[in-house]
């Protein structure tokens, strides 16, 4: 018997959250199975057995707060012959028992699903029969109630009960003393619990509460720092990009056959980033306390929206790496963050941050600082637009704002306008680019 526990999670991160189970009560594993996914504030980690057995207690719940070397679960001894669960490290009879991240409803879909066979009824708790076919999650949640479970209807085809049973039956309990409807309606209106939602406590109208995810709480928590410790202004300006277009629309085909990778936007403006933070160190800065740390090498971070928040995964070295290899590094960061495979070391660091709004239609914004970095560049939407090219001459051309959001502690308005102007230039004289950047 072995104790199922949080590992260790990295530097200045003690806790993390259960983000769902992969197996349940009863099922058999082996030594490196996957059995639970564990959210922390940066990145989602897995954690595996440590050794072959059964799955005979899961001590804490999907969405409870764990910390670093708690026990989580319990692993008893396999009994002799008693077959692995089919579907190697994530067994298919558990599919995600213990409830998604924080809604039972998905819960109760894969107990519907699951097949009557596969299905293995939970342990009877003491004192209750009832309980035996309940899951582990159903039983909390029905003794913080107060339900007995043997009044509880059960969706699942064999019987058992889960937690949305309990929630359903909870709530129409809390109906049944409600006044009967008007005279004059054909039937009263259906309780908004039941449709898993919420009466708003001022005006009755549908709310849905949905709890926070651990990286959306800290990436609201960071975001709202950088506003309050640091002296952050913005400042803007715009880029013609008919050079950087004409090369990619020249380029492009070879540059794919050569390298198979393609030739983006990134490449262009990480490299104007670098050859702007050479001449203006000050934006490649961080304070600490009261001394500046002047940083002699450029690890860039590329803002990418995922589906739980946003990541900012870091290029190491970028100022080394050719068009290709950022192309590629980029590419292959920010597949891993979609994918949530992303580790630690690929997302602590950064000497400054690129973030690219334009990929959804923004034309301008205020990107806010990536603290304890002291300079952020937001791209944003090409556009055309009719620039003048002198007294007489108008012409359309694909433009794009850019934004530079910097602290002025140490940063000046002259500094950061100029940053900005190199940045500019180099985007537009792409031989500058190739040599300064």
């Amino acid at each position: 018997m072995s104790e199922i526990k949080v590992p260790d999670l990295g530097e200045s991160i003690s806790e993390g959250t259960i983000y769902k189970w992969l197996v349940k009560e009863g099922d058999t594993v082996g030594q490196g199975d996957v059995l639970a996914e564990l959210e922390t504030d940066k990145v989602n980690l897995e954690i595996s057995a440590e050794e072959d057995g059964v799955i005979s207690s899961i001590l804490r719940q999907a969405g409870e707060n764990v910390a670093v070397g708690e026990a989580i679960g319990i692993i008893g001894a396999a009994a002799a012959g008693t077959p692995k669960a089919a579907g190697g490290s994530k067994p298919a009879a558990a599919p995600e028992a213990a409830g998604g991240s924080n809604a039972a409803a998905p819960q109760a879909a894969a107990e519907a699903s699951a097949p009557a066979a596969s299905a293995a009824p939970a342990a009877t708790s003491a004192g209750d029969s009832s309980a035996a076919l309940a899951t582990p999650g159903a039983r909390k949640l029905a003794r913080e109630r107060g339900i007995a479970l043997g009044e509880v209807s059960a969706r699942d085809p064999i019987g058992r009960i889960g937690q949305a049973d309990v929630k359903d039956h909870g709530a129409a309990g809390a109906a049944a003393p409600a006044a009967p409807a008007p005279q004059g309606k054909p039937e009263a209106a259906k309780p908004l619990a039941a449709l898993g939602k919420a009466p708003h406590p001022e005006d009755g109208k549908a709310t849905e509460r949905k709890r926070m995810s651990r990286r959306r709480l800290t990436i609201a928590s960071r975001l709202v720092e950088a506003q309050q410790t640091a002296a952050m202004l913005t400042t803007f300006n715009e880029v013609d990009m008919t050079a950087i277009l004409d090369i990619r629309k020249r380029r492009k085909d070879n540059f794919k056959e050569k390298h198979d990778v393609g030739l983006g936007f990134m490449s262009f403006f990480t490299k104007a980033v670098i050859g702007a933070l050479k001449a203006y160190p000050m934006l490649n800065a961080e304070i600490d306390g009261e001394d500046l740390l002047l940083k002699k090498y450029y690890d860039i971070g590329i803002a990418v929206a995922a589906k739980e928040g946003l990541v900012v995964p870091v290029v190491r070295d970028a100022d080394r790496l050719s068009f290709p290899q950022i192309e590629r590094e980029i590419g292959a960061l920010a597949a891993k963050a979609r994918a949530n495979t992303l580790s630690l070391a690929e997302l602590q660091g950064g000497t400054f941050t690129i973030t690219n709004g334009g990929v959804f239609g923004s034309l301008l914004s205020t990107p806010i600082l990536n603290t304890p970095q002291v300079g952020i560049l937001g791209m944003h939407k090409i556009q055309l637009r009719p620039i003048a090219l002198d007294e007489e001459t108008t012409v359309n051309r694909p433009m794009m704002y850019i934004a530079l959001s910097y602290d002025h502690r140490i940063v000046d308005g002259s500094e950061a306008v100029s940053f900005l102007v190199k940045v500019k230039e180099l985007l537009e004289d792409p031989e500058a680019l190739l040599l300064e950047g």
